[in-house]
């Protein structure tokens, strides 16, 4: 069941059932043999950089099946929901990439943004950006995906499964940060100067992001993340919004049937687009534009790692979803990460060490 909602509304809209699409795709699988392919940015039609949670960073080549090794980074926490995480080819800079990781600390650890320089074969030069102040004795909720708008860099952090922390301004945890593409922070980001709040961050209230994309289309930045026991949600993100974790959800406890937090919505928290009951787990998302997949153009796609299938989510003309379908829901895979190749192929991995592109 999809809870859809607008985003300003305070109550729930319309319950929809799932819809079987008109239109069918396969799997193909173009790759095996990868160590948790958590994220991948295409550096050409047939050549990809992939993060192995284990700490590898890796370039894919789909012809020849084979990946090449580019960078260990002996710093990751690989424990629990920790690793590396996202990676990101700079908009502006094809040897500039950039990549999100959970680094060992002493007070535990932290999701990190790092950059680095390659000349197409290997690194020359990596670095921290921005280590966040999200240190937490738990290895959960790091987040973490990354994108751009036309000058910025925005990436996830998640709340280090602390709750308070989505609602705490003076650390990073539980946010969606923005920066400029040299780590700087934008003198027009809504915190910045505030006192008690970090500068970078551009909208909180978040839980566990594992899903962001910036659409340049319409400038609209989305945003997907795991709710508790139900209740992960599909976020339109506004400069300066709070999304209310944990005092407003739509989930229940893990250990009982009672609601999380004071209220599934309430005023000045900005609502959710959508609301799945029960969670799907989402990671990744792609807000396709594209001529190869004609019946996707303008959709939101997600993968699915509880229920194992591509979530393909229909907008209307006020950016509300409307419908709901599934793809490749037999493939029976954890699906980690989906993203589109400059060819207008859809791609997307899976926890069991697999690519895929998807086709009709």
């Amino acid at each position: 069941m999809v809870r859809w909602l607008s985003g300003s509304a305070l109550s729930v809209a319309a319950v929809l059932a799932v819809n079987s699409p008109a239109w069918a795709y396969q799997a193909e699988k173009v790759m095996s043999g990868l160590m948790v392919p958590w994220g991948m940015s295409f550096v050409s039609d047939t050549q990809l950089l992939v993060t192995e949670r284990n700490g590898d960073l890796v370039l894919v080549d789909l012809p020849s099946q084979s990946k090449t090794s580019l960078l260990s980074v002996e710093s990751v926490y690989a424990n629990g929901q920790g690793g590396l995480l996202d990676v990101a080819l700079s908009p502006r800079d094809p040897k500039t990439f950039y990549f999100t990781y959970s680094k060992q600390r002493d007070s535990g650890s932290d999701t990190t943004l790092a950059v680095a320089t390659w000349d197409g074969k290997q690194v020359k030069e990596w670095h921290d950006l921005l280590v966040t102040t999200s240190g937490s004795d738990t290895s959960r909720h790091y987040g973490s995906r990354i994108t751009f708008d036309d000058q910025h860099l925005y990436f996830s952090v998640g709340d280090r499964g602390k709750r308070p922390n989505g609602q705490d301004l003076s650390v990073h945890s539980g946010s969606i940060l923005r920066l400029n593409l040299d780590g700087s922070t934008p003198d027009d980001n809504p915190f910045a100067g505030q006192a008690n709040a970090q500068a970078q961050i551009w909208s909180y209230g978040h839980r566990n992001p594992q899903g962001l994309f910036y659409d340049q289309q319409t400038q609209s930045l989305w945003e997907i993340e795991h709710g508790p026991r139900g209740g992960d949600e599909i976020n339109l993100i506004h400069k300066g919004a709070n999304y209310g974790w944990p005092r407003t959800s739509h989930g229940k406890e893990y250990w009982g049937p009672l609601d999380v937090g004071d209220s599934e919505e309430a005023p000045g928290i900005e609502s959710p687009r959508q609301v799945y009951i029960p969670s799907i787990a989402p990671s990744g998302l792609l807000l396709y534009r594209g001529q190869r997949y004609p019946d996707l153009n303008g959709k939101l796609l997600t993968g699915a790692l509880k229920l194992t299938h591509i979530n393909v989510i229909t907008l209307d003309s006020n950016q509300i979803g409307v419908k709901e379908e599934r793809l490749v829901d037999s493939l029976g895979e954890r699906i980690r990460d989906i993203s589109r190749s400059p060819d207008d192929w859809i791609y997307f991995s899976t926890d069991s060490g697999n690519l895929y592109r998807l086709k009709p």
